[in-house]
């Protein structure tokens, strides 16, 4: 029988993956805002100024974490075994968007760090927003059409249970497999969930934080449920 982790062994080994960090940056910085736009604190209170100031160097730092990332979504792209052309074009622009939203991240982090001139951030910012968006776009459709796929996977084995039922044969193994199904299931479900929290930030930053879906209170709570989400995916999988 496996041994299980103890919880420090398990958080070593989480802090010390790229994403790992970066997420428990993600949860500090929205938790800020989310403090901060729901007017919680005195706007003369010092903690006010503070945090202000905290949740601003978080999120130059967290760009930081992004350089080479669009690496890995070249090689996901690379890798991905498609069945239909509809699949192959979601996955150009679920792959490519967000590829493209890393690689311009990078030079956004240079801008905020004074190496590239800052004349240029706003134009690098609506590149990467837009590719974004667009990736989101393409993850969300993707995703949905998995769980389709995962649902009807649970349909037939809950069909075979009741059969075996019926039958009266033994069928352990398959309420295992459903149990495991079902945990898929939910994982894909909170992983749209976070594509569109996610989605949701990014068309505020291309329309340059107006309209009600920039309201500060709902931006803050979308990127705090986002980070929470993303946070419990990547310390079950490690």
């Amino acid at each position: 029988m496996k041994k299980e982790r103890d919880f420090l062994t398990h958080l070593e080994i989480y802090l010390a993956k790229r994403d790992g960090i970066d997420k428990l940056l993600k949860i500090s910085r929205y938790a800020s805002k989310f403090i901060l736009a729901s007017s919680v604190l005195p706007e003369t209170l010092i903690l006010n100024q503070r945090l202000k100031s905290f949740e601003s160097s978080v999120g130059v730092s967290r760009k930081a974490f992004r350089l080479g990332k669009f690496v890995q979504d070249l090689n996901s792209l690379r890798n991905s075994n498609l069945d239909s052309n509809e699949e192959k074009v979601l996955s150009i622009i679920a792959y490519g968007g967000e590829g493209l939203y890393f690689f311009v991240e990078q030079f956004i982090w240079l801008t905020k760090s004074g190496l590239i001139d800052s004349k240029y951030a706003y134009r690098l910012q609506k590149i990467s927003a837009w590719a974004e968006f667009i990736g989101y776009f393409g993850s969300i459709s993707l995703k949905i059409k998995d769980l389709k796929v995962i649902i009807e996977w649970e349909k037939r084995l809950k069909s075979s249970i009741e059969i075996a039922m019926f039958r009266g044969d033994v069928f352990v193994e398959e309420m295992k497999e459903v149990k495991k199904v079902e945990e898929k299931k939910l994982t894909k479900k909170l992983s749209i969930v976070q594509d569109f929290a996610d989605g949701l930030m990014a068309l505020s930053d291309i329309r340059d934080g107006k309209g009600f879906i920039s309201n500060p209170l709902l931006l803050a709570s979308a990127g705090l449920l986002s980070a929470l989400i993303s946070t419990h995916k990547n310390w079950v999988s490690c």
